[in-house]
């Protein structure tokens, strides 16, 4: 736990989490997420994964709750017809949704991909990149589910909640979600560590040559 610490502590990390919670918090809040109808597309966990994949489970966590604290203000502030039902519902309940979900989705998608990752790092970057939409979804519904009286709770249009929850939210909103998030989070972090193999190499021959200079 020490060297994990002190690994996401150093100066490049940081930066790095810097970055992609700056990319959480203007992807949701701006233009990481549009509605279609009630059903609302989040590709603000497109950061999450890639803090996960590049920092760990701590970073992934930490960029969970950040997204989590700002569709939370985005729920009072009444900017999700859905959220807003939910959360004349029960308030508590809604919160719990909105700040456990990506937080646990970042973090365990962070542990899941340092365990397979030592066995295959191609397939522990798309696992861990699944992992992120199927946790929240499933995290959204079970916490809808724990609302009182969910199954007879009816929208303005008279749909009822459980089947909207079942059928728009799982079968379109998650797919669609995942099907992102598996194209564009491995690709970035291709980039990523690409890039950062390149600095390295960059940096190490400029050492050489600093070493030859000076002999």
């Amino acid at each position: 736990m020490k060297k994990v610490n002190k690994s996401l502590l150093s100066a490049r990390n940081i930066a790095t989490l810097g970055v992609l919670l700056a990319l959480v918090i203007v992807l949701q809040a701006f233009g990481g997420s549009f509605s279609i109808g009630a059903v609302t597309l989040n590709f603000s966990l497109i950061p999450i994964v890639l803090g996960a994949l590049t920092l760990g489970p701590v970073a992934g966590a930490v960029l969970g709750f950040a997204n989590g604290v700002v569709v939370l203000i985005q729920v009072i502030q009444g900017i999700s017809p859905f959220y807003v039902l939910i959360w004349t519902y029960s308030p508590v309940v809604t919160t719990l949704i909105c700040l456990l979900k990506t937080t646990i989705a970042g973090g365990v998608a962070g542990l899941v991909f340092r365990l397979i990752a030592k066995k295959n790092g191609y397939v522990a970057t798309f696992v861990a990149s699944a992992l992120v939409p199927v946790i929240n979804t499933a995290l959204f519904v079970l916490g809808c589910l724990c609302m009182p009286d969910t199954i007879n709770m009816m929208n303005a249009d008279g749909v009822n909640i459980f089947v909207f929850i079942c059928v728009g939210l799982v079968t379109f909103n998650f797919f669609i979600e995942l099907a992102i998030n598996l194209v564009v989070a491995p690709a970035l972090h291709t980039v990523y560590r690409v890039v950062e193999k390149q600095f390295y190499a960059g940096k190490a021959r400029r050492k050489g040559e600093l070493q030859e200079e000076n002999k």
